[in-house]
């Protein structure tokens, strides 16, 4: 549970509106994945098209154009496009998995390359391509791409900058399409192509009459030259007709009725299923085990030691394969193991907490920013306000616990697996099983949660290490204890905080002295780190901000909106009691920081806009009634933050009783992210950060003593999502 403690040393004046506002008391692979996920933020990353040589068996196998018809291929590259002519040829096919398949009886497929974990991708990016192509929505079929990064580029998904990175080549690729079709209609009606236009998968010659779809025209198209797609006309926003509807995910259907969508679904011929009994401390290792005994269980095929492969993060643990998921559950329970230590078992949560208390009452060990004249506004100051905030380490705990199924065959291995970076993890089974990566097939599924942990694929090199052992293919199936014992988790992190208030009431000085957690002494684990630029800081002329590191043994990662996720909550609400000691409405405050509209990095869509951040507050308090009178013991709260690109203001509505019980009756969102594709994506998003932001500040601490997960020890509270209906309690003055 976060918690926060106040002291302000010239009490301020009461304020109604602000009743509600009282708080409530990795390492290297990890760091890696995420600057991996980030790594393809520029638009010009994602531009070229590559062609790459298939047999006519293997190309025919994935496609399906036996009988003729245009494929694109597409593989995103440093800048322009290319595609090739593909369509019932004899000769070896220069085509890639395609992006866009039309054949000669009008069917459409359009394959997204990123993979599908609930953000809306696999609807998202079809959606790109076929406002482009002028396809007929209704009538597409939408397709998960296999995993081929050397075709396609990254296909990983995280760091909240797939459609910034691949917008631009998607559009290109629909539009390239669209004109070859447009060409092969004039050719063939012997007209100028500037007289053709496109609608719903039809091409139209307005005054002849003349019209054709696009599987009419494909095997046509698929002999014309491919025009360079940075030449290509696109689209105005203005003539969208798919782009800005509302459009459901392409796999709602599916969903609902059951269909075998996710790793976890995967069933294969002789399939065994595997668990892997690995340390509650990271890095311990197997002391001994009562092998023989469980090997006797029924169902069990196997048990076996293992010291684990550091090359795919595999780590040393006890592997268990039976004939089911039940027979291997039930075996895991009957095992029992005596391990060495770790590192990670000198971990404690409550012992960092009294270290963070020490080291933030005194000077940073890193200064991170230090402007203006911080030490004579602090004394020049009316009110000064000094706060100490703690947030707890998180587990991601997605609704599908990690699993993979592997099976090794015909000289390579193959893999079904619901991963976030399923190309890295291709290229990190192949480096443990010393394959060629060609000798590595993945097929990415439908990922059940993700929120960063899928970034890493230890459960991917756990799943390639038992399949070297099982010669059949094998489900790796982790339980839900384990996906909470061996999590990447979100850092915890501690803010000694304190505020000068000038005679008018304004901010005049900001002080941050940020205690985190570091695995090599020297830099911040992953999610851990400050960069010294969030929201106020930027915008205030005095400003000290100071880092202080305390060892861990214990893996992070990145975790939902990284970084912020944890520094968004301390940061916002100083300000919010920041305002209360100058006697200010909150409102008029956030937008007196903010002041005249600029961009504090012009073109940069990382850097803070103050004229866009004003406008969501105001949008976001107007909507939620800021000002009005509130009945007794009800507030309104209002916090604004930036974060990975997004302008984001949200006011809660909160009544609290003189028994501390909390009720959030409504929080109003208001964001500026850019041009919205799909508002019915962008509502779910948004509705899914609130609950997820009032489940972490209420009930999705993971505490640790000598390396282990405490809340493990207790299944039936293993994990608590906050649920709309919940009572909420709260402690704090």
């Amino acid at each position: 549970m976060a918690t926060v403690e106040s002291r302000t040393v010239v009490p301020p004046a009461a304020s109604p509106a602000d009743s509600g506002t009282s708080l409530l008391s990795g390492d290297g692979l990890a760091q890696a994945a995420l600057e991996s996920a980030l790594a393809g933020r520029s638009c010009e990353s994602a531009g070229r098209l590559q062609l790459v040589s298939w047999s006519r068996r293997e190309f025919l196998r994935y496609t399906g154009l036996a009988g003729g018809g245009l494929m694109l291929a597409l593989a995103p590259r440093a800048s322009g496009l290319r595609a090739a002519d593909v369509g019932g040829q004899d000769s070896a096919m220069f085509a890639p998995n395609p992006l866009i398949r039309i054949a000669a009886d009008d069917s459409v497929v359009i394959y997204a390359k990123r993979p599908e974990i609930g953000q809306g991708l696999k609807t998202a990016f079809p959606m790109i391509v076929a406002e482009e192509l002028d396809a007929d929505w209704s009538r597409l079929r939408i397709e998960q791409a296999p995993v081929r990064p050397e075709v396609y580029g990254p296909q990983g998904a995280g760091g909240s900058r797939s459609i910034a990175s691949d917008f631009d080549s998607l559009r290109r690729a629909g539009a390239v399409a669209r004109l070859m079709l447009l060409s092969a209609a004039a050719k063939r009606w012997g007209v100028a192509i500037g007289e053709c236009s496109t609608h719903a998968g039809v091409v139209m010659h307005a005054s002849s009459g003349r019209r054709a779809s696009y599987g009419a025209l494909a095997a046509s198209a698929a002999t014309l030259p491919v025009p360079d797609p940075n030449t290509v006309p696109l689209k105005q926003r203005k003539d969208y007709r798919i782009l800005g509807q509302r459009v459901g995910g392409v796999d709602n259907a599916k969903i609902v009725t059951g269909q075998p969508l996710f790793g976890i679904d995967q069933q294969l011929p002789g399939m065994l299923f595997a668990v892997y009994e690995k340390s509650p401390a990271y890095g311990g290792g197997v002391a001994e085990a009562n092998i023989d005994e469980v090997r006797m269980l029924p169902g069990v095929k196997d048990v076996f030691v293992t010291d684990g492969d550091p090359r795919g993060d595999a780590p040393p643990g006890v592997v268990i394969v039976a004939s089911s998921t039940w027979a291997a559950f039930s075996a895991k329970r009957a095992l029992k193991v005596r391990w060495t230590a770790s590192p990670a078992s000198e971990d404690s949560w409550n012992g960092a907490q009294r270290r963070a208390r020490v080291l933030a009452a005194g000077p940073g060990q890193q200064t991170l920013v230090e402007n203006g004249e911080v030490s004579a506004a602090f004394a020049a100051a009316k009110h000064t306000v000094e706060a100490f905030y703690t947030y707890p380490f998180v587990s991601h705990a997605p609704l599908e616990p990690q699993n993979t199924t592997a099976w090794i065959h015909n000289g390579g291995i193959e893999m079904w697996t619901p991963s976030q970076m399923a190309d890295h993890g291709r290229a990190a089974v192949g480096q443990m099983l010393g394959l060629s990566v060609s000798k590595v097939t993945v097929h990415q599924t439908r990922v059940g949660g993700g929120f960063g942990r899928r970034l890493m694929f230890d459960y991917m090199a756990e799943a390639a290490l038992v399949a070297q052992r099982v010669q059949a293919p094998v489900k790796l199936m982790w339980t839900r204890e384990d996906d909470m014992t061996h999590d990447y988790y979100r850092v915890a992190g501690f803010h000694a905080l304190k505020g000068a208030i000038d005679s008018r009431g304004k901010l005049s000085a900001w002080q941050d002295h940020f205690v985190t957690f570091s695995a090599d002494g020297n830099k911040p684990v992953s999610g851990g780190g400050l960069s010294g630029q969030e929201f106020p800081a930027p915008l205030l002329s005095n400003v000290r901000i100071s880092q202080s590191l305390m060892p861990l043994g214990t893996r992070c990662g990145p975790w939902r909106a990284p970084g912020s996720n944890g520094v968004a909550f301390p940061l916002q609400c100083f300000l919010h009691e920041l305002s209360v000691a100058a006697g200010r409405d909150h409102l008029e405050f956030l937008l007196e920081i903010l002041g005249e509209p600029r961009w504090l990095t012009p073109q940069n869509d990382h850097a803070l806009n103050t004229g866009r951040a004003a406008a969501v507050i105001k949008l976001a308090a107007d909507k939620a009634g800021w000002g009005r009178k509130l009945p007794t013991g009800r507030a309104l709260g209002l916090a604004f933050y930036f974060s990975h690109a997004g302008h984001f203001a949200e006011v809660a509505e909160v009544s609290v009783t003189p028994e501390k019980k909390l009720t959030v009756h409504r929080v109003t969102v208001a964001g500026d992210i850019g041009p919205v594709l799909n508002p019915s994506c962008a509502e779910n998003q948004c509705q899914g950060a609130v609950i997820d932001g009032l489940s972490t500040m209420l009930a999705l601490e993971i505490t640790i003593e000598q390396g282990r997960v405490q809340q493990v020890r207790d299944r039936a509270n293993l994990f608590a999502e906050f649920r709309l209906s919940a009572t909420l309690t709260f402690s704090g003055p």
